[in-house]
């Protein structure tokens, strides 16, 4: 058996809240440092031997912890990053309503189909992380990758088979730790966005 401890980054900082942000680099609050911390020891039951992070600031200054935990050295990879809303990065979802209506209406009505000016769709998205988290599997027995919403959601996609359409079904929040085991080549998830409180495990949050 092999198994992926998957989690959604901490609080990222208040300047960035309800802007879009994907490839835009911010780091945590000062709440999202305190819940990484907590994270750390929710997860020190956990066997895992590595830890992987998206390059974001974000991920790295949540994944720093739960790999201090185990005296590892969290391993950037760059297929893990959100996706890249390209000329939206970084503008309020109220201005890109009112100056860009019709690909707003678009990317609420259908978000998988949208693809960002100078920017990403979902399919992209998929098709650089579900092969990263695959290889990241192949290579250890259990391993945590620290990454962000989007990246959660296309794995999850995947390897259920869901429609592209119904990841927003899969709720994602700050520090959500999703764990999903293989049976040989069989994925079983077994968690999805158990969320860390208060520095200590939900009582099923168990290896």
């Amino acid at each position: 058996m092999t198994r992926l401890v998957l989690v959604r980054h901490a609080e990222p900082e208040e300047e960035v809240r309800g802007r879009c942000y994907g490839t835009l680099d911010v780091g945590l609050s000062l709440q999202g440092m305190q819940h990484a911390r907590q994270l750390a020891e929710a997860l020190g039951s956990f066997a895992y031997e590595a830890v992987y992070t998206s390059p974001r600031t974000r991920s790295v200054e949540t994944a720093r912890p739960v790999a201090a935990a185990r005296g590892l050295t969290p391993v950037v990879e760059a297929d893990l990053r959100e996706i890249d809303f390209g000329r939206l990065e970084g503008r309020t979802y109220d201005e890109i309503e009112r100056s860009e209506p019709e690909l707003f209406r678009a990317w609420m009505e259908t978000p998988t189909r949208v693809r960002f000016p100078a920017g990403e769709s979902y399919d992209d998205l998929a098709a650089r992380v579900v092969p990263a988290l695959e290889e990241i599997r192949a290579c250890h027995p259990c391993a945590a990758v620290v990454t962000h919403g989007g990246v959660v959601r296309a794995g999850l996609a995947a390897w259920l088979r869901m429609p592209g359409e119904a990841i927003f079904r899969l709720d994602q929040s700050y520090c959500g730790v999703t764990i999903v085991d293989w049976l040989e080549d069989t994925p079983i998830v077994r968690l999805v966005n158990a969320r860390v409180s208060g520095g200590a495990p939900a009582p099923f949050m168990t290896d």
